[in-house]
């Protein structure tokens, strides 16, 4: 999909805005319609679209500093058409997920999956990302039931079933490691005997 620099796209706004603002004031409106019509759109366009694209791109470049700094060149989500709102969101908490900040990026990922997404490959998408942040933070129930909840879905992107397997036997391993977890404690308990309590010595006259 074609899109412009949006540095490049910043000084074509002012480039036209204010080209357009001094033809009106030196030439008059009849000349300058045409250059505050282009301008406009580009800064509609801007506040609608923010830089959600670019951004995409280095996300699946893993640069994510520079997805951060350049989402930080977004005037305000509340602006950005829903869709791109929703995309925002989520990549602000991948980024999060990225700086281990689970909770945060919780938080972010809930706020795009009550927006509208495109389609249920979307929304399966945000709900393992829900997922895998409550099971880094050992709420594995909570997992699990985002988990089921993106399954029910009508996914078509083969990457996102197999993200979900690869999950599902995360969900499994997780039994066997409480059950291995529990076993080792008994057996450290076991390896210590009744006779491992150190004898006190005699006192010393």
């Amino acid at each position: 999909m074609f899109t412009i620099n949006i540095y490049l796209k910043f000084a074509l706004i002012a480039l036209f805005l204010g080209g357009g603002v001094i033809a009106t004031i030196f030439f008059g409106f009849v000349w300058s319609w045409p250059l505050l019509i282009i301008g406009i759109l580009l800064l509609v366009s801007y506040l609608m679209l923010g830089t959600i694209q670019s951004s995409a791109q280095m996300i699946q470049d893993m640069d994510f500093d520079g997805a951060e700094k350049r989402l930080g060149l977004t005037l305000t989500p509340k602006l950005l058409y829903v869709t791109n709102r929703a995309f925002y969101y989520i990549m602000k908490g991948s980024i999060a997920m990225q700086k281990k900040e689970t909770k945060k990026a919780e938080e972010l990922f809930d706020t795009a999956l009550n927006m509208k997404l495109p389609s249920d490959n979307e929304r399966a998408m945000v709900l393992l990302q829900l997922a895998n942040a409550n099971a880094t933070r050992n709420n594995w129930t909570k997992a699990k039931n985002y988990f089921r909840e993106a399954k029910k879905l009508n996914i078509t992107q083969s990457d996102m079933k197999m993200q979900l397997d690869h999950f599902e036997k995360v969900l499994g391993n997780q039994g066997q490691m409480k059950a291995a977890s529990r076993m080792g404690k008994q057996g450290h308990r076991m390896m210590k005997g009744p006779g491992s309590n150190k004898r006190r010595r005699p006192k010393m006259r």
